[in-house]
């Protein structure tokens, strides 16, 4: 069974950074992709970046293209999420999640596991 848990989340200023990690156990991550999603109340889970851990390959919404950088280390079975001049919007509960295979898009229900999440805050 594949265990998720974030951490890194946080209160950051508009424009500051962050760096959430995802550290997986129980079994290996070669095979699957991992996700960052994050929500907001009232709102939906939205899908923001994928990497496919057997190759590197990554993928980006537009809302966080050129700001966010998702990374892994397969050594420590862990998936980085770095994020960079951060927006009020930006504000959520960042999850991630685990997909068997590639990244085929963000909709949640493609997902087998996920973490409980950790709290983002932009705020001045």
């Amino acid at each position: 069974q594949l265990q998720l848990v974030e951490s890194g989340g946080g209160l950051v200023q508009p424009g500051g950074s962050l760096r959430l990690s995802c550290a997986a156990s129980g079994v290996t991550t070669y095979y699957y992709a991992i996700t960052w999603f994050r929500q907001d109340p009232g709102k939906e889970r939205e899908g923001i970046s994928c990497i496919v851990i057997s190759d590197g390959s990554t993928y980006y919404a537009d809302s966080v293209k050129g700001r966010f950088t998702i990374s892994r280390d397969n050594a420590k079975n862990t998936v980085y999420l770095q994020m960079n001049s951060l927006k009020p919007e930006d504000t959520a509960v960042y999850y991630c999640a685990a997909a068997w295979g590639y990244c085929s898009g963000y909709d949640p229900h493609q997902y087998d596991y996920w973490g409980r999440g950790t709290q983002v805050t932009v705020s001045s």
